[in-house]
């Protein structure tokens, strides 16, 4: 029995075309080569190894080394970047170098200038990618990842799950996530209306040929809801059901994605004593599209629904899931909620792409003044504005810049505002 061989994966830029539904991203700058023996290319270990990684910019695809099995059985890939930003805030400065989350814009303006500067290398990850039996009807896949973004910049678990037959069962992003249409960013937070969520889940995919895809999973979400003096939480029992169905074209550069989401959320009637349900649903459109033969590529997506709030980026934590009903005791409101954006990305070089998005999210909780939060202090809306360059210094060594703008307003129409200037070098192992 052979020992186990390292493989170097080797790095080259390549065009955005070179990995369907997937960016010109920072992690995944190019075509990788397996180098092995005769030191020839592995197209299919690399496409492995960035079908079985999550689909988003700012994560990590195909590693730089791996280990191979014998008889290449299996492929065991471990890489990760470091990845430093400076910060320089002005307006409503955010205490976060990593997120600029527009629902955390700060209502008072810091002494002095009401600048902040700051800086991180929290976003930094690490990642164990594995395919097991590649190539074979039973080929299975497990990824672990993390960065360190925890207090203290101790170390977060963002991915773990496992692949089979087109099974993913772990902690990943949700199903009702779109994860390939999110436009890059430094911020490692994103567009307010981005649909982004990390659950427990069951999910299953199946695709028709190479243009229809569709996929059914159980997820289990946190929930975030604001209760009143006749109304508590208490623990949910059943899981939410996100699918999507996905038509392709381009080779899978463009995409257009219909998904669907229901909730069965459960609470504490204390006026009749006794635990209730809401029914909450989400419905979302999202994709990509290649403008032409032109290196324009747009990227979209625009969500609705009741009791959803926890799936959209801004609206997340802020009791805004499910609210009180104030002309009926012991009784809460599914909160209506939307997220929308829309970005546009241009390649100029093999080395050089710049992009730009706006996004809002907004909250309507009809009847929130019974509630445990202030009304006048209750998230309404808000808005996000991204501009950015990245490039490319040397295969594996990226640099940009990006300017934020992001405007917060409450229910009682008080609004603040936040501008950031991002600098990025981010090194790949």
């Amino acid at each position: 029995m052979k020992k186990l061989i390292p493989l170097l994966l080797m790095a080259a830029v390549v065009p955005p075309a070179a990995q369907a539904q997937n960016h010109p991203t920072i992690p995944d700058t190019g075509e990788v080569k397996v180098i092995f023996n005769a030191g020839e290319p592995d197209e299919e270990v690399y496409n492995a190894f960035i079908e079985n990684a999550p689909k988003r910019f700012n994560e990590p695809g195909a590693p730089r080394f791996a280990i191979v099995g014998k008889e290449n059985k299996f492929y065991l890939g471990i890489g990760g970047f470091i990845k430093g930003v400076g910060v320089f805030d002005f307006g409503n400065p955010i205490d976060d170098a990593d997120d600029f989350t527009t629902a955390d814009i700060p209502f008072d303006t810091r002494r002095g200038s009401g600048g902040k500067i700051q800086g991180s290398l929290g976003q930094s990850k690490i990642f164990i990618n594995f395919i097991g039996l590649p190539g074979t009807s039973n080929k299975v896949g497990a990824y672990v990842s993390g960065h360190f973004t925890g207090p203290g910049n101790a170390f977060k678990l963002a991915h773990a799950y496992v692949t089979y037959r087109g099974f993913t069962v772990g902690h990943t992003a949700s199903l009702f996530e779109d994860g390939a249409a999110a436009p890059p960013t430094i911020d490692d937070e994103g567009p307010c209306g981005l649909v982004g969520i990390n659950n427990n889940l069951i999910d299953y995919t199946h695709s028709f040929g190479k243009r229809f895809k569709i996929g059914v999973g159980l997820e289990i979400s946190s929930q975030s809801i604001t209760t009143s003096a006749s109304t508590g939480e208490v623990s949910q029992r059943i899981p939410d059901i996100p699918a999507y169905i996905q038509y392709s074209w381009s080779d899978g550069n463009g995409w257009l994605r219909v998904s669907g989401l229901v909730r069965n959320i459960q609470y504490r009637d204390l006026v009749a004593d006794k635990n209730r349900n809401k029914v909450c649903w989400g419905a979302k459109l999202s994709g990509s599209t290649p403008i032409g033969t032109t290196p324009l590529q747009v990227y979209y997506q625009a969500a609705y629904g009741r009791g959803i709030g926890g799936y959209i980026q801004d609206l997340g934590g802020l009791g805004l899931v499910m609210s009180p009903d104030d002309s009926n005791p012991g009784h809460l409101d599914a909160v209506k909620a939307w997220g929308a954006y829309a970005g546009l990305q241009y390649t100029f070089s093999e080395k050089v792409f710049a992009s730009a998005t706006y996004s809002q999210s907004r909250a309507y909780p009809d009847a929130y003044k019974g509630g445990s939060t202030p009304w006048d202090e209750q998230y309404k809306y808000a808005q996000y504005v991204a501009a950015n360059i990245f490039y490319t210094i040397l295969p594996g060594l990226q640099c940009g810049v990006e300017y934020l703008y992001g405007r917060r307003v409450d229910m009682d129409g008080v609004s603040r505002h936040d501008n950031r200037f991002n600098t990025m070098l981010q090194f790949n192992f």
